[in-house]
């Protein structure tokens, strides 16, 4: 069908036209992908959302080792409020609770419900846990200084061996949430690293996998790493930092951690 023949689309209420929105955004991020794989020459892709294989072009037949995740849902927002990266929430604001915005396990993987702390809200200590004494210590205090607000945690263990972890740290406004990104990560690494990984170096997050408005450091652990590899990623959008840790014995999988990180950044866009 030509353009000249193509029917006017109908008017939608400006709640449907905007999920519409984001459904084309999603599918051309996945074009995209697709795409910069195909120059590669690496065959792989990550998901955006639970789209069947044999809707994607040129995925339909092959494995790519992303992970089978429920069909993502935001939680509504109470009435009137913006969203975090609305134009008009000058403080970034993520008005849902944040507990419903962590992104759910996937198929056949096993919750962690240590986790799940105290209704859904984890003690700062619990995710200082991640850190040795010194780096526990300080990272700490640069929290306690921020004035962060709450954290809420998920994890899960995949058939594979793969350990996830999603950590959303809530500040109290966009800008301290920018400012706390220094305490997270450098320019070549985390900022403080993690227990039993102490050395890492940028990961190649796809450029076509990145969200609009949306920050991100990506870092995988360096050779020579011991009987397993980290990798962890840190993903700012409005008040809150999402950090999002894979470690798997013998080597952590990049396409699955991608994909992750993809998923949990747009629920909290």
């Amino acid at each position: 069908m030509t353009e000249s023949q193509t029917p006017p689309a109908p008017d939608l209420p400006p709640a449907q036209a905007g999920k519409d929105r984001r459904r084309t955004r999603a599918v051309l991020r996945w074009a995209a992908v697709v795409a910069v794989f195909a120059l590669t020459g690496t065959g792989t892709a990550y998901g955006i959302s639970r789209a069947d294989r044999a809707d994607l072009p040129g995925l339909a037949s092959r494995s790519d080792g992303r992970w089978e995740y429920p069909a993502l849902v935001r939680p509504p927002l109470p009435s009137g409020s913006p969203g975090p990266l609305a134009d008009g929430n000058k403080a970034g604001t993520h008005y849902a609770d944040l507990r419903a915005l962590l992104l759910p396990a996937p198929r056949n993987a096993t919750v962690d419900k240590a986790l799940s702390g105290t209704d859904g809200w984890l003690p700062v200590k619990d995710f200082l846990a991640q850190y040795d004494g010194k780096e526990r210590h300080e990272l700490g205090q640069e929290l306690t200084d921020l004035g962060l607000r709450h954290v809420t945690a998920r994890g899960w263990t995949t058939p594979d061996g793969t350990r996830t972890r999603i950590d959303l740290l809530q500040f109290a406004t966009a800008e301290v949430a920018e400012e706390s990104e220094s305490s997270f990560a450098s320019f070549d690494g985390p900022r403080h690293p993690l227990r039993g990984a102490p050395a890492f170096e940028p990961e190649g997050f796809p450029e076509a996998a990145r969200l609009d408005k949306v920050w991100l450091a990506a870092f995988a652990e360096a050779k020579p790493y011991g009987k397993e590899q980290t990798r962890v990623a840190f993903a700012t959008a409005g008040d809150t930092v999402a950090m999002v840790t894979q470690s798997r014995p013998g080597g952590a999988a990049a396409v699955p951690f991608w994909q992750t990180v993809t998923l949990q950044s747009e629920l909290l866009a």
